[in-house]
């Protein structure tokens, strides 16, 4: 079809650079008083894959996929994430290659394990002025050395999840894993919490909860010591798994002895847990880019046309935020009423006439298009004349198409 023909040259072909439309998309974000980064926020950092099929594309391989939670074929992007709890919207991402695309495998130069990237989008984000209190993530970022360094040398604190099984050095008679020193802090009951502390925690539904934090010791972690270790949970007693933090930071404590040193200013319990609370954002930013608006349905091969469907899908991500933010506009009186007082009470109604109006006029349910209103800059270059070649219309193919059935999408109207 002539349209799908121009997108697949508009990803692929058109001379327009990605970089410069998404610097061009933070800056915007920076400018707008209602997304502009705050004191407070977060940088979040996770991975994600979806399934494709085949070899010819880039970056397909038989890899771990969150999302489907076992191995399979297909493709995985490093993404951060900038939130403070009121706002959230993707910064940058970089597919990830595994290490058989490569002509020495794990070995080669070349090749690079996710925290790796993961870290440097990090430092890309601080560079492009989103400041933050903290890098966040999960467990699956806390086991490469190469992460902290990278961290270190980008002059970034972090909070990061630990497997609490994960083993360390240590003498005979102390600890050796996360979940052994938090079994040596010391508790009665709520009465008489020994080494815990309660920390409330509030939640964007208004409730609270109370929850309870303790700095533990293992090995080099420690209050006084450069790298803390933090547990937080409902439960000191049984340290329910789900219910159950075991973080590692660089924000020094308030009464260590560096804390007036250190190039971080100091973290009590509650703002370590409330930092690493905003980590689950990302997932929220996940459900909305994937299902609403269809990062992982593009159908083309090429990094380049990868990386540039990826970076558009965010900048329609960014478009929602100025559609909610912008107050009402004047309606058109010219368009049609989309929920007229009379139907027909059975059949098919009349084919109604087409829509004139800008699409997404208010709060809807479903995705729709956003204008980018008061922004007359573009945010992609238009082509340069030279369109593809069409071709003229081939049999009908309709019966080879797979129909795919996707449960109903969420409401965004419940994250404002």
């Amino acid at each position: 079809m002539p349209g799908v023909q121009r997108l697949q040259f508009f990803l692929s072909e058109s001379p327009w650079e990605v970089e410069q439309v998404n610097d061009r998309r933070l800056e915007l974000l920076r400018e707008e008083s209602a997304t502009a980064p705050r004191d407070g926020g977060v940088i979040v950092i996770d991975d994600s894959g979806d399934r494709k099929d085949g070899t010819a594309t880039a970056h397909v391989g038989r890899q771990w996929l969150g999302r489907l939670g076992k191995t399979d074929n297909g493709i995985v992007t490093v993404t951060t994430v900038w939130t403070d709890g009121r706002v959230y919207y993707p910064l940058h991402a970089t597919p990830y290659t595994p290490a058989h695309h490569f002509t020495r495998g794990r070995s080669d130069p070349a090749f690079r394990t996710k925290p790796q990237p993961a870290a440097h989008l990090a430092a890309r984000g601080k560079e492009a002025g989103f400041s933050c209190r903290a890098v966040v993530a999960d467990c699956a970022y806390s086991v490469s050395d190469d992460w902290y360094l990278a961290l270190r040398e980008a002059g970034l604190a972090y909070v990061v999840a630990l497997k609490p099984h994960r083993g360390t050095w240590a003498p005979v008679d102390q600890p050796h894993t996360p979940i052994e020193a938090a079994h040596a802090l010391t508790w009665c009951d709520a009465k008489c919490p020994g080494d815990w502390t309660p920390v409330e925690r509030h939640f964007r539904d208004g409730h609270t909860d109370t929850w309870w934090a303790a700095d533990a010791r293992l090995g080099g972690y420690g209050p006084d010591s450069p790298c803390r270790l933090i547990v937080a949970t409902t439960d000191p007693a049984g340290l329910p798994e789900k219910a159950t933090w075991y973080l590692a930071t660089n924000l020094p404590h308030p009464d260590a002895p560096h804390a007036t040193t250190s190039p971080h200013p100091p973290a009590d319990l509650a703002e370590i847990i409330r930092l690493y609370g905003l980590r689950p954002w990302i997932e929220q930013s996940y459900k909305q880019i994937k299902d609403e608006l269809g990062w992982a349905d593009f159908q083309v091969r090429s990094d380049r046309a990868i990386r540039r469907h990826q970076t558009l899908v965010n900048c329609a991500f960014s478009f929602c935020w100025d559609q909610w933010f912008a107050p009402p506009g004047p309606l058109d009186a010219t368009a049609p009423d989309p929920c007229p007082d009379e139907r027909p009470e059975r059949g098919t109604g009349p084919v109604p006439p087409a829509p004139t109006a800008l699409l997404a006029p208010g709060l809807t349910s479903h995705p729709f298009l956003a204008h980018p209103r008061h922004h007359p800059q573009p945010m992609v270059a238009s082509l340069d004349g030279h369109g593809p070649t069409l071709r003229a219309p081939g049999p009908d193919r309709r019966g080879h198409h797979r129909t795919r059935h996707r449960p109903p999408p969420p409401d965004l109207t419940n994250y404002r």
